[in-house]
């Protein structure tokens, strides 16, 4: 069997998942500000920007796995066409 074909579709899978959550990722994080709320009149905003940041951070384990499969699938693909050079030249 030729592992090359699955070599890449599990490559291309891993790299659309990863930039599927990175998208989502940033979608949630859109509305997001960096700022200091100091009156108690505020507290709807603060309210919702600590929903915002509770969300952004449940996606965030999901984000590092997505990349280290990735990276991982990225590493397989690599050392393959490597170990065929290196096979080829004997």
């Amino acid at each position: 069997m030729n592992w090359v074909p699955v070599i890449w579709s599990v490559w291309g899978a891993s790299i659309l998942l990863m930039a599927g959550v990175i998208l989502y990722a940033s979608r949630l994080a859109k509305n997001e500000e960096d700022q200091l709320f100091l009156s108690e009149s505020s507290s709807h905003e603060r309210t919702e920007q600590a929903a915002i940041v509770s969300r952004v951070e449940k996606v965030q384990p999901i984000k590092k796995m997505t990349m280290l499969l990735a990276g991982v699938a990225t590493l397989g693909v690599l050392v393959y066409y490597i170990f065929d050079v290196i096979h080829q030249l004997q």
